[in-house]
């Protein structure tokens, strides 16, 4: 493929082997990384916003994603997915950003509740209802592994196996965590109500 020809491609997607072919060669390195942030760049970002809630955040999270994915793309064996490569890195990427944050102390699940809600409300960025604030809150209440797995599931379809891959664990660890996540959002929903 050169890169005259490139101009056309933007209409659909690429292959993974056809995007990292376009990236490593010098020549048409620059339209490949192009393409590969057209192809994945809003679904990592909403993949990445759901963890760390807000726009700001997630957008220089995004950016340190696509600095190591530019820097090691070259080392990429193919040993999975492209897709779930770079859900991998960005999933570490927004786990890393919120554990430097978090305080060493431990707050009462009610104030980390108003801490969310208060954080969702004031976010220039989120065009929620309150069934949605609501629900990002519950959301944003569970343990990381079973928001991980929330997230994925619920908003971006995620099949368990490529979950699997991203988060490397069982299918069966992942089911079990989203099983337990639906139970703890419907209690926390209900609390709300009443």
């Amino acid at each position: 493929m050169t890169a005259a020809s490139l101009n056309n491609k933007y209409d659909y997607f690429l292959s993974d082997i056809e995007l990292i072919a376009l990236i490593t060669n010098r020549e048409t390195a620059n339209k490949g990384f192009g393409l590969l942030l057209n192809q994945y760049q809003e679904r990592l970002y909403w993949h990445v916003r759901r963890i760390v809630l807000s726009h700001e955040d997630a957008d220089d999270v995004l950016q340190n994603v696509f600095i190591k994915v530019f820097r090691y793309l070259p080392n990429f064996k193919g040993d999975s997915s492209l897709y779930t490569w770079l859900f991998r890195i960005a999933t570490n990427e927004a786990i890393g950003l919120i554990k430097k944050r978090k305080p060493n102390i431990n707050l009462p699940d009610d104030e980390i509740k108003e801490e969310v809600v208060a954080k969702l409300k004031s976010d220039p960025y989120f065009n929620g209802d309150d069934a949605m604030l609501h629900l990002k809150a519950a959301i944003a209440s569970l343990p990381e592994k079973q928001m991980l797995v929330f997230n994925m599931k619920y908003f971006e379809g995620t099949k368990y196996n490529d979950m699997a891959e991203i988060l490397e664990t069982s299918v069966g660890a992942l089911k079990a965590s989203y099983h337990h996540a639906v139970k703890k959002i419907e209690m926390y929903i209900k609390e709300v109500q009443y």
